[in-house]
């Protein structure tokens, strides 16, 4: 979407980032770079050339010392005018905060899970019942492991989750509750 509005616009070149979430732009930095006196940056939305203000403004600053200049497809930005950089400065100051709510809402739910039970992650491989079969059938905790596909402590914890033991008597191992 955001590519097709700026070939809309006449870009000829669009540059995308392949890198999502990370702090270190390579493209946007390699385009900053090569940016002369009287270019125009034109951009989707001003959000998308950094993650924090202080990095907004970096990239503000960085277009002004090479003589270019800031537009968005979607915000009435302009930095070519003083009026445009205050507001491309309360965009970003916006942006910033939305993502900080964003961060705290995602946190909140999470707790909010925790305290209802939910478990994270994946789900465990080893259940109580195949526990119980490996032990059935004989197998030496080395041995039910390799069964298993899982390394013997991973099927020595998953015991202890289900609050099992293994009693090895000569090549016997059974399973009981603990008391």
């Amino acid at each position: 979407m955001q590519v097709a509005a700026l070939r809309k616009a006449g870009v000829r070149r669009p540059v995308e980032e392949t890198r999502s979430g990370a702090l270190d732009l390579p493209a946007r930095d390699a385009l900053l770079a090569k940016l002369n006196p009287g270019d125009v940056l034109l951009v989707y939305k001003v959000d998308r050339l950094a993650r924090s203000l202080r990095g907004l403004l970096d990239v503000a600053d960085r277009v002004g010392k090479a003589g270019a200049s800031l537009r968005s497809l979607t915000e009435p930005i302009d930095t070519g005018t003083p009026i445009g950089r205050a507001f491309f400065q309360l965009l970003g100051v916006f942006a910033e905060l939305e993502r900080a709510l964003i961060r705290e809402r995602c946190t909140a739910g999470r707790l909010a899970a925790a305290e209802r039970g939910v478990r994270f992650g994946p789900k465990p491989r080893i259940t109580e019942a195949l526990c119980r079969d490996l032990v059935g059938r004989g197998l030496y905790l080395r041995e039910a492991a390799r069964f298993a596909g899982v390394s013997k402590g991973a099927l020595g914890r998953a015991m202890q989750r289900y609050g099992l033991r293994c009693v090895v008597d000569g090549r016997q191992a059974r399973f009981g509750k603990d008391p």
